[in-house]
């Protein structure tokens, strides 16, 4: 099958994208974001998905399927058309299950597996991962609760830490999924350090930025005033910002969180490291709710995501938004783009 968007499309980047929970939102967002001909003209897609869940997307949505169809065990780094389903036919999810399953976690494991294997093979070189339920993969026995965390444990990545893109902020969490009360146990120099060093990279890698400048969100009220209302900032940021400094990273703070997202919006800084889940997420959502990005960072491969869920409630309604796969589609496509001029210029270097 051919694509008339654009027949010239022997170097541009190969993505993989897998679909996500059969029975949620995923195979309609990826579905509504390629047949997109703005997204399609700039890469080639190979979709780890269900043929089945994919067409019944198309057709609610009255949209032409336009994708090739392989056998998800032929799939090679010979994509032969601009979008191509490596289809895994042996799995079945009724389309009247709307909600976590077993059958739909499996399905949905299966595929962020060969997309990660085909990462690391040099088959795709960047996966965007329509969302998944970690009720469904916890239903299966998995031992990764989500992403991330089969992103890490799969590229044997023992430091790593979740990214997004919201507009014009950018940011890193030091911690992820732990409950509130709980931040307290896990909060450490080491764990304020590491999404500094690794965003600080990430920015460099991907984003072209020589020499970024990343705020400090405080964890406290007024960033403790000193000592006031919690010690965090004075024991455990303000070393993990020294380290990362005596390490040539151009970071500052701890500032108080809500004022710090605000100047970083507004230039003073190209990106923030927030302390915990929510403290980073309420601006990511209340800044770009649909287009946000989640990117994993700290692995040798990568990885982009919507930063929204399965929504099981409008899932085969046609009413989900691709807003947000388009916008993880065209991070992923200019991350890989970037990757891919830099080892050029360094292997240049290197030849002269």
């Amino acid at each position: 099958m051919k694509d008339s968007s654009n027949n010239s499309i022997n170097n541009q980047p190969v993505i993989g994208i897998t679909m996500g929970d059969p029975a949620g939102i995923g195979p309609e967002v990826v579905v509504k974001a390629l047949a997109d001909p703005a997204v399609r003209r700039t890469a080639k897609f190979i979709i780890f998905g269900m043929h089945e869940q994919l067409t019944y997307a198309a057709d609610k949505a009255e949209i032409e399927p336009f994708w090739g169809r392989y056998q998800h065990e032929k799939i090679t780094a010979d994509v032969p058309c601009k979008v191509v389903v490596a289809d895994y036919d042996e799995f079945s999810v009724p389309s009247w299950i709307k909600g976590p399953s077993r059958a739909a976690g499996e399905a949905s494991i299966k595929f962020c597996l060969d997309a990660i294997d085909a990462a690391r093979a040099d088959i795709i070189e960047a996966i965007v991962t329509a969302p998944i339920s970690k009720t469904s993969w916890h239903l299966t026995g998995s031992k990764w609760p989500g992403h991330t965390e089969m992103l890490a444990d799969r590229c044997k990545s023992p430091r790593y830490a979740m990214m997004f893109v919201a507009g014009p902020i950018k940011l890193a969490l030091a911690t992820i999924h732990h409950a509130l009360f709980e931040v307290r146990h896990k909060f450490t120099i080491g764990c304020v350090f590491e999404p500094i060093d690794l965003l600080n990279t990430a920015l460099k890698e991907y984003f072209s930025l020589a020499n970024p400048k990343i705020g400090i969100a405080a964890l406290n009220p007024h960033a403790g005033e000193n000592g006031q209302f919690g010690d965090e900032e004075q024991r455990i940021i303000s070393p993990a910002i020294l380290l990362a400094q005596e390490q040539g990273i151009n970071c500052l703070g701890p500032f108080p969180a809500d004022t710090l997202f605000l100047r970083a919006v507004n230039g003073e800084f190209d990106a923030v490291v927030a302390m915990y889940h929510d403290q980073g997420m309420i601006p990511v959502k209340l800044l770009a709710f649909e287009k946000a990005v989640n990117i994993t960072i700290g692995i040798p491969i990568i990885r982009t995501s919507p930063a929204h869920g399965t929504a099981f409630d409008i899932a085969g309604q046609d009413l989900a938004n691709p807003a947000g796969m388009k916008s993880a589609i065209t991070t992923a496509i200019q991350m890989a783009t970037t990757k891919k001029c830099q080892r050029r210029a360094y292997s240049g270097q290197r030849i002269r």
